[in-house]
């Protein structure tokens, strides 16, 4: 099973940027579907971007089209995410996830659709 390292996470002011990482390890030569996701205090687990690790092919929730971008370090098992126009919304722990990917393109991000998880790093926005 593939084991994820996020880093990155911190405090910054709204209109500010980080940039997280994912280190991932124990690849078994297959190709995945990344993806970023968050949990707010009493909110579900969302869905924040995702990667296709053959084709590069991302997506995006609506929330962050725009100001986020998902990208991999093929060389490195590196998956990033740039966080740019930091909202206070924009608040949560955020976690890395994989999953091995089908013969298609990668599904939905959702939950469900990762069976391998970070332990998340904290992002935190003030006005």
């Amino acid at each position: 099973q593939v084991q994820l390292v996020e880093s990155g996470g911190g405090s910054v002011q709204a209109g500010g940027s980080l940039r997280l990482s994912c280190a991932a390890s124990g690849y078994t030569g297959r190709h995945y579907c990344m993806g970023w996701f968050r949990q707010a205090p009493g909110n579900k687990r969302e869905g924040v971007a995702g990667i296709h690790t053959r084709t590069g092919s991302t997506s995006y929730a609506d929330s962050v089209k725009g100001r986020f971008t998902i990208s991999q370090d093929n060389a490195k098992n590196t998956m990033y995410l740039q966080m740019n126009s930091l909202k206070p919304e924009d608040s949560a722990m955020y976690y890395c996830a994989a999953n091995p990917a089908p013969l298609g393109p990668c599904p939905t991000v959702v939950p469900g659709s990762f069976a391998s998880w970070g332990q998340g790093t904290q992002v935190t926005v003030s006005s």
